[in-house]
């Protein structure tokens, strides 16, 4: 037995059937010596310092098992599964965790920012998965990695990284402009809270006036002048935090504005991030991850990341991104060791002559987006809700609207035209709630019952109609529920699943592909992936 031979020491207890046997038997498949050569070209070294199966595994692993980048490096200086899946001698080195910071950086300004997931996913057509017709879509909080900011505090913050970013890039003329004109008795080089009598409204109020004005005072240095991208940068954020929770009073009083502003930032720290609402109760700050999977081969084929105060419909482009609604293009299959074969094919098809069938929840059943994805080529099979009536009163749901009449009936049998309105039509049933024996069942209103008519009503009512064809509930049924199961996956470690280890969209972006890119390597190591003279296969195939 060669004792430097992690794969040989540990022998079955090196699981068949586990991402680490896998990454143990293939990795040098997946991921060939040149596989992120093109991360390196015009670079003083011209290559990697790390074997790209090396800090591929460990990319891998890392988000396989939640870790940070230094407990990353430990697990493949002291896990033999770790040294076995990365193809490495027993008594090999490790490297330094700043490392994987360098490739995802790298990796994000590069032709193929999402090869990891990519490959993955072709290395599945290639083995014949992924050829149903059907996507389920859903969406989970990414809570951020940063604290919710509170106003006084961006206030201040924002001046501060003005003066940052200004000594940082050499501008000390500018910084020195900024510092003459701020009145605050403050250096503004300490991170936090200005000291403050918290108990006193008046003291509160008298602060956030200040600073709002110290906010007006920097912009007007900073207006007009080329700035480095970096300082106009911290300027647009500065500009931003400055008005979207203070407003003027007409005392010329700067106090904290009674409402939250639309898009509103919440940490300097990480502009991009958001408040979210996954439901009405329930609130979060961060992202938000969007899924799409398979439902037959329980792989997912795309993921997005937004703000988390996004719509999960305005991610479902970025979901359906390469899927064809129809089966009337094929394409062949790369080899997936062949540079660049996840952007020149997206797998071949099956042609069943089926549309593509998308299976989400109510999030995706407004009347625009069905309508868009129905005249795109999709079937999209998502839960249109009921409308409701405060107390259990009848709803538009029990009228009976006729677009092609221009009317609509009541359910007292009356019936009433449609009139346009901006954006929609109107049904009155006024003149009939007077004397009507089922008002109290309908209406508290002293002017009697209307409807409102969606301006695509039409799309709506077809909508419904199908989800009441016991056809469809079958199969929503028999489908969703994956998205579901693929969340719970996905979302299982915490660091790096449901909290994000970095800041900012493109970092969390490139932690989510790979996240999703390792979730779909375990399904395919318990599935049997293998590789034969004939290319990649399943076990059963």
């Amino acid at each position: 037995m060669r004792f430097d031979d992690a794969s040989a020491l540990l022998g079955e207890r090196l699981t068949e059937g586990t991402i680490y046997h896998l990454l143990a038997v293939e990795g040098h498949r997946l991921f060939p010596d040149d596989y992120l050569a093109d991360l390196f070209t015009g670079s003083a070294k011209g290559r990697p310092t790390v074997p790209a199966r090396v800090v591929c595994t460990v990319m891998l692993l890392q988000a396989h098992e939640g870790l940070s980048d230094r407990e990353a490096v430990d697990r493949l200086t002291f896990d033999l599964r770790w040294k076995a899946a990365a193809g490495v001698a027993v008594d090999a080195d490790a490297f330094h965790p700043t490392v994987l910071v360098g490739v995802r950086t790298r990796l994000r300004g590069s032709e193929r920012p999402r090869r990891l997931f990519d490959d993955v996913t072709v290395v599945a057509r290639t083995a014949g998965l992924l050829r149903g017709r059907r996507r389920v879509i859903d969406s989970t909080p990414l809570y951020d990695s940063v604290s919710t900011q509170d106003t006084v505090t961006q206030l201040r913050a924002a001046i501060r990284k003005v003066l940052m970013v200004a000594d940082r890039v050499g501008e000390t003329t500018l910084a020195a402009a900024v510092r003459a004109v701020l009145a605050r008795d403050d250096d503004y080089a300490a991170p936090g809270k200005p000291p403050c009598d918290w108990d006193d409204p008046a003291a509160r109020e008298a602060l956030v006036d200040a600073l709002v004005r110290d906010c007006q005072a920097v912009l007007g240095v900073l207006h007009g002048r080329q700035l480095p991208a970096a300082v106009a940068e911290a300027a647009a954020l500065l500009a931003l935090v400055t008005g979207q929770d203070v407003e003027e009073g007409a005392d010329g009083i700067f106090r904290i504005a009674r409402r939250v502003a639309k898009d509103r930032i919440i940490s300097t720290v990480d502009p991009q991030a958001r408040h979210g609402h996954k439901s009405r109760n329930r609130t979060f700050d961060g992202y938000k991850t969007h899924l799409a999977a398979d439902p037959d081969d329980e792989l997912i084929t795309a993921v997005a990341v937004t703000a988390a105060n996004v719509p999960d419909r305005d991610a479902v482009d970025d979901l359906l991104a390469g899927e064809a609604p129809d089966t009337n293009s094929n394409s062949r299959d790369q080899d997936p060791a062949e540079p660049g074969q996840a952007e020149r094919d997206a797998g071949e098809r099956v042609d069943t002559g089926d549309r593509l069938e998308i299976f989400g929840d109510s999030a995706y059943a407004d009347a625009d987006t069905l309508q868009r994805l129905g005249q795109a080529g999709y079937t999209v099979r998502a839960k249109v809700p009921p409308t409701r009536n405060r107390g259990g009163r009848f709803s538009k749901d029990d009228f009976d609207i006729d677009l092609g009449r221009g009317q609509a009936t009541c359910p007292a049998g009356n019936t009433a035209p449609i009139t346009s309105t901006r954006g929609g039509g109107k049904a009155t049933f006024r003149r009939f709630c007077r004397s009507c024996p089922l008002r109290a069942q309908c209406t508290t209103s002293q002017a009697g019952r209307s409807i409102a008519i969606h301006p695509r009503e039409a799309t709506l009512q077809a909508a419904r109609a199908a989800q009441a064809d016991p056809a469809w509930r079958e199969a929503y049924r028999a489908n969703r529920p994956t998205a579901e199961r693929k969340i719970a996956h996905f979302a299982r470690r915490i660091w790096g699943g449901r909290k994000a280890r970095c800041r900012g969209n493109a970092r969390i972006l490139t932690d989510v592909l790979t996240r999703a890119a390792v979730v779909n390597l375990a399904r395919l190591a318990a599935i049997g992936l293998r590789h034969t003279p004939a290319g990649w296969a399943m076990a059963h195939s």
